[in-house]
């Protein structure tokens, strides 16, 4: 299953699974369990940030899978108050990790209200020259951020990760990304357990023709539409479940359809508490 999964390449020419486990909420004990089944599964790309709390319990369920570590994308996340000291913050949780490097370090939030992210970024892109993070990104950045970024540095990130499901399809910003070469990356890709998505009758009647879980379908869609794409479960069957995704594709006209579930629906913050609708 492993050899299947489909690998995106970012903008530096490194390469990234397009799919990957997310651990959102989980705990240490939690984080390693389902890190380690991940990683048994086929699953080689796995997203945590400090803010999560369970960076050594990723570190621990990478130790037990005992693969080698370039065969493995290992995602974290700077947190708000640390966009001052980047270098500290990726070093403590380089040590929790137990990593020597991380694939991909994301400024978790731009929090354009301190003023720092610029400089955050900045530090980003010193901290991929030591060889610390093999690449560097943003999360939750709107195209002022990120146009600032560019303004101010000449360097785009490779990856803004954003939340994105079918209810809240950012196409705008996706298409954005796209146009600068910043792939863009899903976090709370099934609207956080489906509500309003797993039973709505599109996917559902894509599930029965597939034969596949709704779940299963709505990560399809993530892939289908070149997204990378980070489901969370800690569940077992869950985890396998969503990496069992490799044998079929959506045709044109079911993406069309499933373009119509966009509600503009946000779960999660807007991340300029300026500019929210």
């Amino acid at each position: 299953m492993a050899t299947q999964q489909p690998i995106i390449k970012l903008h530096d020419g490194n390469l990234m699974p397009q799919l990957g486990l997310g651990v959102w909420k989980a705990s240490n004990e939690e984080a390693t369990a389902a890190v380690a089944k991940a990683l048994e599964t086929g699953y080689r790309h796995i997203d945590t940030a400090m803010i999560y709390k369970n960076e050594e319990g990723v570190g621990k369920g990478i130790e037990a899978a005992a693969l080698p570590r370039e065969d493995l994308f290992i995602t974290t996340k700077l947190w708000n108050d640390d966009q001052q000291h980047a270098q500290q913050a990726l070093e403590q949780s380089l040590s929790r990790l137990k990593l020597d490097y991380v694939d991909l370090y994301l400024i978790h939030w731009p929090v354009p209200q301190q003023g720092h992210y610029v400089d955050a970024w900045k530090q980003l892109l010193s901290l991929k020259e030591q060889g610390l993070a093999k690449s560097v990104g943003v999360c939750n950045f709107q195209i002022s951020h990120l146009q600032r970024l560019l303004d101010e540095t000449g360097t785009a990130p490779v990856i803004n990760q954003i939340e994105l499901h079918p209810l809240l399809q950012q196409r705008q910003l996706h298409a954005w990304n796209a146009t600068h070469h910043i792939i863009t990356e899903s976090w709370s890709p099934l609207a956080q357990g489906g509500d309003g998505v797993f039973d709505h009758p599109t996917i559902v009647k894509l599930a029965e023709k597939y034969e596949k879980s709704p779940a299963q379908i709505v990560i399809r869609w993530h892939l289908d539409s070149g997204l990378i794409v980070i489901p969370k479960s800690v569940t077992p069957k869950r985890i396998v479940e969503n990496f069992d995704v490799f044998d079929f594709r959506l045709e044109r006209e079911e993406l069309s359809e499933l373009a119509k579930l966009d509600a503009g629906q946000r779960l999660g913050p807007h991340p300029d508490p300026d500019a929210q609708p």
